[in-house]
């Protein structure tokens, strides 16, 4: 698959349903097998509860998953076989059948369906006599967003995504590129390759669903064995196994040697991630509102600016670089009269609209500097994990020189010590690194929200109900 197609939602077409009205109940049967189509709902007078949902409810019993019979069910039987499934699939088709435009024989539903899949339900439609009849897509109205979730790496990155937010349908959608800084982010907080190892095994469990009364987080394994692979990179990297126990070598930094390091590197890693997504923000203002838009928005080209020249400025004075220092401010200046642009006219102009521009500037200002501060808790956290482990080693070997006693002491240290900082490092870097994501680069990545695709899916019982 391209790495265009990657990074954006599905392709959706807008679509209307044509069939004989005396076939809507099979052409309906077929969509909801299909699970493809999100058909547009139409209440109105005279689309009041009926049929199949007048009975469900009598039944008075929530059936775990609704059930659609292929061929059309008598509903006084499956009222008194108490078959709630049954009725609350056949109440769903009733609702979606509510919505068919009619006219004399013909009936007509309205909707959305991912493009690819579109020959396919056409081809199924045709079998009952049901045409898919591709339409444009209304002035106004954006298609509903599917997210691309290619493998079980993809499913498990999309969420990352889809829990921040829907993505706009025109925005690109940086699933697998927000997992693996996810994961970076992780590793670096985490940096122990004792504990990473643990985490792949926790990753082999949930991939072969054990314990089974874990099952339902088997969806998880990608990312779970992710972070453990990027936890023991960073442990080989600072030479931590269990702790300081001296099995590896240091490779690049211990971070209890050298803090003010790891802090810098930090920083600078920060700053390239909020680079990153005053690009991808770009993009994403582009396809929404065009040149213009990109242009003076904060998280556009004028934010891009003013993140670019207030870094040259900053890299200048630490070089002692007056030309460096001198660009980066004019550029910097350049974005912020964008930006104040965008705002001032967004505002409605006047006293109250420049007082809202100059808080608004100087909140955006502010921000940059704080945002890229924010990632000094990589190293924070990747410090004080190191600190634990540290602590926990030094203590086991104090009590292994005791004697035999002593000895079974500092095994007990050694192996609750590590769990306490397995647990809590673990923690603590997921929801860090989580947040991070969430505040300091989808914040400028996303500014709307879209509308999650929602298709009309149940399953089909192709054998005898009636009684």
């Amino acid at each position: 698959m391209p790495w265009s197609e990657v990074m954006t939602p599905v392709r959706m077409r807008r679509v209307a349903i044509v069939a004989p009205h005396a076939a809507l109940r099979e052409t309906l049967v077929l969509i909801a097998d299909a699970g493809c189509v999100e058909i547009d709902r139409i209440d109105g007078p005279g689309h009041g509860a009926r049929g199949a949902t007048l009975r469900l409810r009598r039944l008075r019993t929530e059936p775990a998953e609704a059930v659609l019979s292929a061929a059309a069910p008598d509903l006084t039987s499956l009222e008194r076989a108490g078959r709630a499934e049954l009725l609350a699939g056949e109440a769903q088709l009733e609702e979606r059948a509510d919505s068919a435009v009619v006219r004399g024989a013909t009936a007509a539903l309205a909707g959305w369906c991912p493009a690819d899949e579109a020959p396919r339900l056409a081809e199924r439609l045709a079998y009952v006599g049901g045409v898919l009849v591709p339409l444009k897509v209304p002035r106004g109205v954006d298609p509903p967003t599917l997210m691309r979730a290619s493998g079980a790496p993809g499913r498990s990155f999309s969420q990352l995504v889809t829990t921040y937010g829907t993505v706009p349908y025109r925005d690109i959608a940086p699933s697998w590129p927000a997992g693996i800084v996810y994961l970076v982010m992780f590793g670096v907080m985490f940096g122990d390759a004792g504990h990473g190892l643990l985490l792949l095994l926790a990753a082999l469990l949930l991939y072969l669903r054990l314990p089974r009364r874990l099952a339902s987080l088997h969806g998880m394994w990608p990312l779970v064995a992710g972070a453990g692979l990027a936890s023991v990179l960073a442990g080989i990297a600072y030479g931590e196994f269990f702790g300081p126990t001296g099995v590896l070598p240091v490779l690049w930094l211990d971070p209890l040697d050298q803090p003010k390091r790891l802090l810098a590197s930090a920083v600078a890693f920060g700053g390239l991630l909020l680079a990153l997504a005053y690009a991808a923000g770009t993009v994403n203002r582009w396809r929404e509102g065009g040149p213009s838009t990109a242009l003076y928005a904060a998280s556009g080209i004028a934010g891009s600016g003013l993140f670019l020249g207030l870094a040259l400025a900053a890299a200048g004075v630490y070089l002692h670089g007056g030309a460096i220092t001198m660009a980066g401010a004019a550029i910097a200046a350049c974005g912020l009269g964008l930006a104040g642009t965008g705002m001032f006219v967004a505002s409605g102009g006047g006293f109250a609209g420049t007082v809202q521009t100059g808080v608004q500037l100087f909140d955006t200002v502010v921000r940059i500097g704080s945002n890229l501060v924010s990632f000094a808790r990589l190293a924070a956290f990747g410090l004080t994990h190191a600190a634990i482990g540290q602590i926990v080693w030094h203590g086991t070997t104090a009590l292994a020189h005791g004697g035999p006693g002593a000895l079974v002491a500092a095994v007990l240290l050694f192996v609750v010590g590590n769990a306490v900082a397995f647990a809590l490092g673990a923690l603590v870097a997921g929801v860090q690194a989580l947040r991070l994501e969430f505040y300091e680069l989808f914040s400028r990545v996303f500014e709307a929200q879209g509308r999650p695709f929602r298709p009309w899916h149940v399953p089909v019982q192709r054998t005898e109900v009636t009684p």
